[in-house]
């Protein structure tokens, strides 16, 4: 089996430790393929280094993320559009709307999520989108960009069914993590009415841990716990799941 983890933060300092211990536990568990969403420039030499110790199963997206939308974002979006111009990555992301800590900066944050979804479609990428207590804004600017050549993933899926299959309308697969092992996590409560077609495994890594590891430490190894619960909601093999989530995740990443 190869699982995909198509979120993982793992440059975070939770890792500094047992990083290369941390991976191949991953590697062990079938989850081979790691994909890797920027924050902000300060982040861009970390994944660079992670890219050049696991080649193979490190993968890197470039973006800027909406809560590091401040006064020098514009400087920050010329950062994202010149690594983009440099090289190959596999998304544009994570980049969209968060009003949870903050709305000071909500016209910088709309600004900066359209200009990077414009970004996407120049070098025919996918986007990977953060949101949180966001959902109009975010399909507010989504609805504006709406086009064949937008597509991606929207990225710890929590919202209700009609949000979902607004999401699916819009090109977007649901990145489903360890949420959905949660009592209250309230979306195993309608996934079974989602096509598994539209799903795609992530673990937002190191946050977000499934049962039975809520609360602590989250790592890549850990989809399998997600992929049993997704196993258990569609009645499927989880061989089915693997298969099926890694296959969703090369429309969108390519690889």
């Amino acid at each position: 089996m190869i699982f995909t983890d198509t979120h993982t933060h793992l440059y975070s300092s939770q890792f500094q430790e047992d990083r290369n211990e941390m991976m191949q536990r991953s590697i062990n568990a079938g989850v081979s393929r790691l994909f890797v969403p920027s924050i902000d420039s300060s982040y861009t030499q970390k994944m660079y280094d992670l890219e050049s110790q696991f080649p193979d199963t490190v993968f890197l997206m470039m973006g800027l993320h909406p809560t590091y939308v401040k006064e020098n974002y514009l400087n920050e979006l010329a950062h994202v559009e010149t690594e983009l111009e440099k090289r190959k990555f596999y998304a544009v992301g994570e980049i969209g709307m968060d009003l949870y800590w903050d709305k000071t900066f909500l016209k910088e944050q709309q600004h900066a999520f359209q200009y990077q979804i414009q970004l996407a479609k120049k070098y025919k990428l996918g986007i990977n989108i953060h949101c949180r207590d966001a959902f109009n804004e975010t399909f507010e600017v989504l609805e504006s960009e709406k086009a064949t050549d937008l597509f991606g993933i929207f990225h710890c899926f929590t919202g209700d069914l009609e949000q979902a299959q607004r999401a699916i309308s819009l090109g977007m697969k649901l990145g489903i993590g360890g949420v959905a092992t949660f009592k209250n996590g309230k979306i195993d409560q309608f996934l079974n009415e989602i096509d598994l077609q539209h799903i795609v495994l992530e673990t937002d890594s190191p946050y977000l841990a499934p049962l039975p590891h809520r609360g602590k430490r989250n790592e890549s190894s850990y989809i399998t716990l997600v992929a049993q619960k997704l196993s258990e909601i569609y009645n499927l093999p989880i061989e089915e799941i693997a298969r099926i989530t890694t296959e969703n995740s090369i429309s969108v990443f390519g690889i």
